[in-house]
Parts: structure tokens; C-alpha cells; sequence
């Protein structure tokens, strides 16, 4: 009775990106939760109170970090979607350029809106 078993072969390229992507997931689920439950123990009542709230070094790291976190989760969907669907390489290589630009953009205004508070 011979059994057969097949040997797992490749790189496994995409695991730790995977990994990674899971490790986002949980930082802005912990985030998203922390914030809710900021919001719940004192609601911000005016525009005054909403920069108070965002004033303080913590609070901006933690915002940065989710942000961070979730440019990276976008990141690794999209490439991995468009990996899978977009078959001209050079075509590929335009999207991911233009996604990659957006993403980093995207960090900068954040980290703009954050920091530049006065």
C-alpha cells in the first residue's frame, strides 16, 4: 500500500506579508476600540474638546501607528488583488506605482493634519 504525499514546495513569499496583514488588522481593531472607548468615557462637545483630544503626543503616535497600519493592510490587498488579476506586467508595475504614491500621500497629509495642530 503506497501512499502518496506531496512535499510543500515555493518560497512562501506572500507569509509573512499575510502575517503582517493579520498584525494590522489587530492594531486598528485595538485602536478603533481604544478610541471608541475614549469617546464613551468623555465625549468630545466642541471643536475645542475634539483638538484637546488630539493634542497630546500619545494620542497622535497612536494615530500615526493606525494609520501606518492601515496604509500597509491597503497596500498588501491591493497588490495582492492586483497580482492576481492584472496580467500585463508594465500595466502592473503603473498600478502599483500609482497606489504606492497614494498610499505615501496619504501618510504624509495624515501626519500633516496630526502634527500640524497649533
Amino acid at each position: 500500500m503506497t501512499r502518496y504525499t506531496k512535499a510543500p514546495v515555493g518560497a512562501h513569499y506572500g507569509t509573512g506579508d499575510w502575517l503582517l496583514q493579520r498584525l494590522t488588522a489587530v492594531v486598528m481593531v485595538l485602536y478603533t476600540v481604544g478610541f471608541l472607548a475614549c469617546l464613551l468615557i468623555e465625549p468630545p462637545r466642541d471643536y475645542g474638546a475634539w483638538r484637546g483630544l488630539f493634542a497630546g503626543t500619545a494620542t497622535r503616535l497612536a494615530t500615526m501607528f493606525f494609520f501606518a497600519a492601515l496604509l500597509y493592510h491597503a497596500w498588501v490587498g491591493v497588490r495582492d488583488i492586483v497580482m492576481d488579476y492584472v496580467k500585463p506586467a508594465g500595466l502592473r508595475l503603473v498600478i502599483y506605482i500609482g497606489v504606492a504614491l497614494v498610499l505615501l500621500l496619504y501618510l504624509v497629509w495624515a501626519a500633516s493634519i496630526l502634527w500640524g495642530l497649533k
